[in-house]
Order: C-alpha cells, then structure tokens, then sequence
C-alpha cells in the first residue's frame, strides 16, 4: 500500500491553516490552538517545513511563520519531500535508497521510474491552494440522499 505519514497529512493541515492566514504571522502555539495537534507535533512541523523552504520564520515578539510563497506555488511534491525526503516508489528510482540487492539483473527499472515520473507529475499538479479549497460533493460518484415525503 501506497500511504504518506501522519506527519505529511498534519503538515498539510498547518500549511493550510496558514494559507487561510492572509498573510498573518502564526506563533506555534496558536497554529496549535488552531489546528487541534499537539504542541511538539506543530512545532517539529514548522522546523520540517521552514527547512524546506515552504515557510519563513521571524523573530522576536511579534514573530511567527508565515508561507515562503503563494498557496498556488506550494505543491504536494514540495511538501511530501520535506517531511519524507525524495518521492521514491522503489529503492532503484532516482532518489531512492539503492538498496535493491539485484538491480544490476533487474530490467524492470526504467518501468519504475516511469511510474515514479507519473505518480511525481500528478502531485506536482496539486497545490496547496487546491488543498486549503474545501471540497464540493461530487453529485457524479456519490448518489444525492433520497428526501423521503411524507405521506
């Protein structure tokens, strides 16, 4: 199975919160109060995240974090990278480990990273402004309940 860290899934919770900020600085603490996580989950997400340059911090009193750029300029990329490290479906893509012990036989290698490319491009399509959008319901998946009249 396929699945990001809790620490991604908050990290998109915190960068949201922030893009509804209008520019606003955020201490950890309120970003906290905000957001429901604890304290030392905020605070590990906001080193995370400034060290990938997607937020900016200042200092002093009045201090706090901010976005390092437009919602519309964060992707899912940048945020997975800078939780997880590099997008790596298998040890041989570029960016994985390389601890794939036959890779040298193996000629499935370039059909990974081609999968890798295209799982790569869909969450670079996905910014953190689609993100902070609430979802609308999609009336073509998912059925409309039934309203039942009395009668």
């Amino acid at each position: 199975m396929l699945r990001l860290s809790k620490m991604t899934d908050y990290a998109v919770v915190v960068l949201t919160t922030l893009a509804h900020a209008d520019s606003a600085l955020h201490t950890a603490n309120s970003l906290a109060d905000r957001t429901g996580l604890p304290m030392p989950t905020v605070q590990k997400l906001l080193k995370l995240l400034a060290r990938g340059d997607l937020l900016q911090s200042h200092r002093g009193a009045a201090g706090g974090y901010s976005l390092s750029r437009m919602p519309d300029r964060i992707n899912v990329v940048h945020i997975i990278e800078a939780i997880e490290g590099p997008i790596a479906l298998t040890d041989c893509v570029d960016g994985g480990s390389g601890g794939c012990g036959v890779q040298s036989l193996c000629s499935r290698k370039n059909h990974w990273e081609k999968v890798n490319s295209a799982v790569r491009r869909a969450l670079e399509d996905v910014t953190l402004a689609d993100m902070a959008t609430p979802a609308l319901f999609d009336f073509e998946r998912e059925p409309a309940p039934r309203a039942v009249l009395a009668g």
